[in-house]
């Protein structure tokens, strides 16, 4: 394939169409926990707030700042985390690090949507902005949750 022909893969009409509709995309009025987290190589960044009870997640808030495969990624993630078991949510996110770094099986429901974001594996420049909105979340729940 040529790049351009990758790039147009890359930034698919999903995950274009993700990027431009992020659900819980405001901040929490009383977080039982926030984190920032930023992709030093390319300037993304995201602020997570999340509440957390008897090890779930009962309310989620993002401000994302990031190009669209982070956009997408924190998409996905914010339509599926509340409601989710705090080891659920590692799981979702240990599953995406293996799926980008090792062609690892989709992260398992409701976090399958980042399935979309299998054709960044290639590009190893890519995976921290995609990995921000699980790694900020699972810092979250380490404080919100304990």
């Amino acid at each position: 394939m040529t790049a351009k022909t990758d790039m147009i893969k890359l930034y698919s009409q999903r995950i274009l169409a993700l990027a431009a509709d992020i659900p819980n995309h405001t901040r929490l009025d009383a977080p039982g926990a926030t984190v920032k987290r930023r992709a030093p190589l390319c300037g993304s960044a995201i602020t997570v707030d999340l509440t957390c009870e008897n090890g779930v997640v009962t309310a989620y808030g993002q401000d994302v700042k990031a190009c669209a495969l982070g956009q997408a990624a924190a998409s996905v993630v914010g339509g599926a985390i509340v409601g989710c078991e705090a080891a659920k949510v590692r799981d979702a996110r240990d599953a995406l690090s293996k799926m980008l770094t090792e062609d690892g099986p989709t992260p398992p429901a409701p976090f399958d949507g980042l399935e979309v974001l299998r054709p960044a594996q290639e590009y190893k420049n890519r995976h921290a902005s995609i990995m921000l909105s699980l790694d900020a979340a699972v810092e979250a729940l380490d404080t919100a949750c304990d």
